[in-house]
């Protein structure tokens, strides 16, 4: 897949001239004196690395930063080595975590939640698992048990993210949703997992109204024919999931440093919102109301 640097690094570049004036403001220091030597590369280009890797296609993230250093260094004239470069991953972490932020989907009508597992290491090898200890735990989905975390997803109509929250592999799917539902009010559209008549009343108390679909042992209530077909089309959510770990590049098993997956994760959700493809449901809900 071809990558178009210069326009990925122009919004990265505005971004960051932004928000490294701001971050330094936000440092405290110890009173001790340290060494702060500007690096080869700048805050723009390690982020523009990063986020360009997902939209690679490539699987291996070393593989595609040696590609890098060997037909794309006239880009990046500053390129270190790479083991430099795997500790210099550690300064984009808050950079990340910032640009997603301001670049979450705005509120709609119906939003829509939903969790995915994503396991760090094989099952057999979790009792000498180092880099999550303490973070992961094992849980099991519809697909069968995992060792690793869940990421719980809130994604609006237009298929945006609206709001993320990582959990132990372990949390109940319900836990999060009162956090993240927070000065919202909308509809929430879930799966059966998400039943709970106490979690139905916090949410309405806090102005959602949570929708699912019922089990066979439940009696069946009316809903609005928008709400029905909108929930009917839920599924959709499994297609942003699929999209996103398609290639395995969200989280991997190789990591040595527990900031480092994370800050993939933060890469990679932010190259998802950047596509212009997402799926949505926008059009659809417009026509019903």
């Amino acid at each position: 897949m071809k990558i178009d640097y210069d326009t990925l690094f122009t919004f990265v570049d505005d971004f960051s001239k932004g928000f490294e004036a701001w971050y330094r403001k936000q440092l405290i220091g110890d009173g001790l004196i340290q060494r702060n030597r500007p690096c080869k590369l700048i805050l723009s280009e390690i982020l523009t690395i990063l986020i360009a890797y997902h939209q690679s296609g490539m699987a291996c993230f070393k593989y595609f930063y040696l590609t890098l250093c060997q037909y794309h260094r006239n880009l990046f004239p500053g390129l270190v080595h790479y083991d430099r470069f795997v500790v210099l991953i550690k300064r984009a972490f808050p950079a990340l975590l910032c640009l997603l932020k301001s670049l979450q989907g705005e509120i709609t009508e119906y939003l829509f939640i939903d969790a995915t597992p994503m396991a760090v290491c094989h099952g057999l090898r979790e009792k000498r698992h180092k880099t999550f200890k303490g973070l992961a735990a094992k849980g099991k989905t519809s697909t069968g048990w995992f060792f690793g975390l869940k990421l719980h997803l809130l994604f609006n109509t237009k298929g945006e993210i609206v709001r993320l929250v990582i959990t132990p592999g372990n949390i109940d799917d319900r836990k999060p949703v009162p956090d993240m539902m927070i000065g919202i009010v909308a509809k929430l559209i879930a799966d059966k997992g998400y039943l709970s008549k106490k979690l139905f009343q916090q949410l309405f108390t806090q102005g959602v109204m949570i929708i699912t679909k019922i089990k066979k042992n439940m009696q069946n209530c009316l809903m609005e024919i928008a709400d029905k077909l909108v929930l009917m089309r839920r599924s959709f959510i499994e297609t942003i999931f699929s999209s996103l770990k398609s290639l395995n590049t969200l989280i991997h098993h190789r990591h040595r440093c527990v900031i480092n997956p994370f800050s993939h994760l933060l890469a990679g959700l932010i190259n998802y919102q950047l596509r212009d493809d997402k799926p949505s449901l926008h059009s659809l809900v417009k026509q019903l109301s």
